[in-house]
């Protein structure tokens, strides 16, 4: 049996081997960024799906994460920068957790710091705290244009969080645009009146036939003439979508910050 089982060591090797000469040459051919967060979700959603027998799934899914984490880092320098303020909050934790163990990664203490990073080019993507009208990150992607910055992941993926693992829960930014996974959601920025309330502005999005909406953040300004909004749409929403025209009452053409594909278990509400 322990032989059995080194000639099945083996043959996995050999297969992670081809596989990477695959990886090696869509790096070559000049195709989008190396990280995809969708296509990473699509793959760990259907290995899942037709997974059996009595290795523990979350094993299944801990192999991968490394294996994407390593194939990615192949494609090009792969950096990590983390906002973490306080050590025992686990974003760094976390952060290892879906982009590998010994992937390179930074800590900083403020969100800005950590987009700064990726807006350099120094890390290719940022972990930072879910928004909020006090965690407000997100309002600086409103006007960013170069580079343009972008939501594209949530984390946990692994949204059953065993003992011991951190609690925490964040988003990802990168410069490129998220791709679609099948079962997405999508983060809408908005500057409207500052009176707006949170029914009225999903009335609003309802009425444009923008679905179910979860409005995250509504911030106003003292004094200022604008409220800013974050608004959560149900699938994946890109820029051109016309249904974006329909909104009223706005200062501007929202902005599709981006997106993610849904945790397996789905995210908190």
């Amino acid at each position: 049996m322990r032989a059995e089982l080194d000639r099945i060591d083996s043959d996995l090797q050999d297969l992670l081997v081809q596989r990477a000469r695959v990886v090696e040459a869509v790096a070559r051919s000049g195709k989008r960024a190396a990280w995809r967060p969708g296509r990473e979700a699509e793959i760990i959603r259907r290995l899942l799906a037709r997974h059996s027998g009595h290795l523990p799934p979350q094993t299944l899914y801990r192999i991968w994460r490394e294996l994407l984490a390593g194939t990615t880092a192949m494609q090009g320098g792969f950096r990590v920068a983390v906002c973490e303020r306080d050590p025992a909050t686990g974003f760094v934790q976390l952060a290892r957790e879906h982009f590998g163990a010994l992937t390179p990664l930074r800590t900083h203490g403020g969100p800005a710091q950590a987009i700064g990073e990726v807006g350099a080019g120094i890390a290719a993507i940022a972990v930072l705290p879910m928004p909020s009208e006090t965690e407000s990150w997100w309002a600086t992607l409103l006007h960013r244009e170069d580079p343009r910055i972008h939501i594209a992941a949530r984390l946990p993926f692994w949204a059953t969080r065993p003992e011991g693992a951190p609690s925490v829960q964040a988003l990802v930014v990168s410069p490129a645009a998220p791709d679609p996974s099948q079962q997405d959601r999508s983060l809408v920025g908005l500057e409207l009146e500052q009176d707006i309330s949170r029914d009225r502005l999903a009335a609003v999005f309802a009425t444009a036939g923008l679905g179910q909406v979860a409005v995250w953040a509504l911030r106003r300004e003292p004094g200022g003439p604008l409220a800013q909004a974050l608004v959560e749409l149900d699938g994946h929403v890109t820029e051109d979508d016309p249904r974006l025209d329909r909104l009223t009452g706005l200062a501007r053409r929202p902005a599709v910050l981006g997106g993610y594909a849904m945790p397996l278990g789905g995210p908190e509400a």
